[in-house]
C-alpha cells in the first residue's frame, strides 16, 4: 500500500504541476481572449439570462436554472471551506489572488464547456438528453478522438466515488460529529437513505434538491459570512492588502504561519480555485448539457456565473472571514481554520455555523456528482448500468463516512486532474466553434421578438 501511495503521489506531483497549471490557465486565457471578454463585459446578460432562465425554453430535462443548481450542487462543498482555507495555510494570503484570477478566465473555460455541451448532447435510447466531455470529444472531433472521450468518461467514473462521494460522506461525518456529536455510521445511514430517496427520481429530482438547497445554503453561509465581516470591518482593507501583496511577494513566517513563496501562492491558490469552480474539469457541462433553454450560447452564459458564485462570491467570503479576525496565523488548516475564525468572531454559534455549511454543501456535492459519473458510466456501459449504479452510489456513503481516506483523498485529486486533459485539449481544438457561436449569437442578440436578451 505504502508503495502504492507512493506511485499516487508521485503522479498527483505530476498532473498537478506546472504543465497542467499552464494548460488550465493557458486556455482560460486563450478562450477568454477569443471570446473577446465577454464573458467579463457581459456578466449582468448572464444574470439576466439566469434570472429568466427559472422558465424551461426549448429541448432538455430541466429549466436552465436548475441546470446550474446542478452544477453549483457538485462544486460549492468542501473546496469553499476547507480548500480555502489550505490555500490560505500553504499559499499564504496571495493565493486569494491567483483563485481570482483563475475564476476569471475559468468564466471563459465554463462558458465554453457548456456551449458544447448543449451543440454535441445526443438523446439516448429512453428519451433523455445526454451530454459533457465525452459527447462533444465524439460528436465534435469525430471518431478518431472518441478514445479521448473514453479516457474522461473513466477519469470521471472513478473520481466521482472519491471526490464526489466517499470524500464528502466522510465531510459530513466530521463535521456532524464535531457539531452534534453524531456517530459516524448513523451519518452514513442517513446519507445512504437521504441520497437513495433523490437518486430514485433523476435528474429532475436531483436538480429540483438542488434548486432549493443552494439558494438556501449559498446565502445562508453568505449571511454568516456578513455579519463576521461587519464585526471585523476595520480589519477588511488590510485583509485585501495582504492578498494583493502576497500575490507578488513572499509572505514571512508569523504566528503560526509558517511562510510562502510567490509559487506556493500561484501553484495552490490555482489548484485550490479549479477544485473549488471545477472550470475545467468537464463536470459541470454535464449537468449542463440537461437544459431546456434557447440554445448552446444562452446556456453558456448562464454556466459561466457558476464559476462567478462559487469562487468570487462565496470562497471570497470565507478567505476575508480568515483574515479579518486574524486567524490565518493560528496554525491551523482545512476546516478547523475556517471553523476557528467564525467562532472567534461569532462565540458558541460560529464553529455550528460552519460545521452545518460543511455539511450541508458536501451532501449536496454528493448529489450533483452522482449525475456526473452516473451519465459517464452510462456513455462507458449503457443505460442498464444505471440503476446498479445508483444503488451503489447510494451505499458508498455508509463507507466513507467511517473509514480513514487519506489514500482516497490522494488518488481523487489526481483522477480531478487526469479529467482535466483531456477537457481542456478538446475545448481547445473545438474553440472555433465556440467563437462562432458566440459572434453569431451576440451579432442577433436583441433582433428577435422571440428573444428578449
Amino acid at each position: 500500500m505504502e508503495t502504492l501511495t507512493s506511485a499516487i503521489q508521485w503522479l498527483s506531483g505530476i498532473v498537478w504541476g506546472v504543465p497542467m497549471l499552464v494548460l488550465l490557465l493557458g486556455v482560460g486565457i486563450f478562450l477568454t481572449i477569443g471570446l473577446h471578454f465577454r464573458t467579463v463585459r457581459d456578466l449582468p446578460l448572464a444574470l439576466a439570462m439566469l434570472w429568466h432562465g427559472r422558465v424551461a425554453e426549448g429541448k432538455g430535462e430541466i429549466t436552465p436554472f436548475r441546470a446550474l443548481m446542478t452544477a453549483l450542487a457538485a462544486t460549492i462543498g468542501t473546496g469553499n471551506i476547507a480548500g480555502v482555507a489550505t490555500a490560505i495555510f500553504v499559499g499564504g494570503p496571495g493565493a486569494i489572488f491567483w483563485m481570482w484570477m483563475t475564476a476569471l478566465v475559468g468564466m471563459a473555460t465554463k462558458f465554453a464547456e457548456a456551449v458544447l455541451a448543449v451543440r454535441y448532447r445526443e438523446v439516448d435510447e429512453r428519451g433523455k438528453y445526454v451530454g459533457g466531455p465525452m459527447y462533444y470529444i465524439k460528436n465534435g472531433l469525430g471518431p478518431r478522438w472518441a478514445w479521448l472521450g473514453t479516457a474522461f468518461a473513466l477519469f470521471a467514473g472513478f473520481a466521482g466515488f472519491g471526490i464526489g462521494n466517499t470524500v464528502q460522506a466522510n465531510s459530513v461525518a466530521d463535521a456532524l460529529d464535531a457539531a452534534f456529536g453524531m456517530p459516524f455510521w448513523l451519518t452514513g445511514v442517513i446519507l445512504a437513505a437521504l441520497v437513495g430517496l433523490v437518486l430514485i427520481g433523476g435528474v429532475q429530482r436531483i436538480a429540483a434538491v438542488a434548486g432549493t438547497l443552494v439558494p438556501v445554503m449559498a446565502i445562508g453561509y453568505l449571511a454568516a459570512g456578513s455579519i463576521v465581516l461587519i464585526l471585523n470591518a476595520g480589519a477588511i482593507p488590510a485583509s485585501f492588502g495582504l492578498i494583493f501583496e502576497h500575490a507578488f511577494s513572499p509572505a514571512a513566517a508569523t504566528g503560526g504561519f509558517a511562510g510562502a513563496a510567490v509559487w506556493a501562492a500561484i501553484r495552490f491558490g490555482v489548484a485550490r480555485g479549479v477544485f473549488s469552480n471545477e472550470a475545467g474539469l468537464g463536470s459541470a457541462p454535464i449537468a449542463h448539457a440537461a437544459a431546456e433553454c434557447k440554445g448552446p450560447v444562452s446556456q453558456g452564459l448562464v454556466a459561466m456565473l457558476g464559476t462567478f458564485i462559487d469562487t468570487i462570491l462565496v470562497c471570497t467570503f470565507t478567505a476575508l472571514v480568515i483574515l479579518s479576525t486574524g486567524s490565518w496565523t493560528s496554525g491551523l488548516n482545512g476546516a478547523e481554520l475556517t471553523s476557528s475564525a467564525f467562532e472567534s468572531a461569532l462565540p458558541n454559534v460560529g464553529s455550528e455555523i460552519t460545521s452545518i455549511a460543511l455539511a450541508v454543501f458536501a451532501f449536496t456535492s454528493l448529489l450533483g456528482w452522482s449525475y456526473y459519473c452516473e451519465r459517464a458510466w452510462q456513455y462507458l456501459l449503457g443505460v442498464k448500468v444505471i440503476v446498479p449504479f445508483r444503488v451503489l452510489w447510494s451505499l458508498a456513503p455508509i463507507l466513507g463516512a467511517t473509514v480513514k481516506l487519506s489514500f482516497v483523498w490522494l488518488l481523487a485529486d489526481t483522477l480531478n486532474a487526469l479529467m482535466a486533459i483531456p477537457n481542456l485539449i478538446a475545448l481547445a481544438l473545438l474553440s472555433p466553434v465556440v467563437f462562432t457561436a458566440a459572434k453569431e449569437f451576440f451579432a442577433t442578440r436583441g433582433k428577435s421578438e422571440n428573444n428578449p436578451f
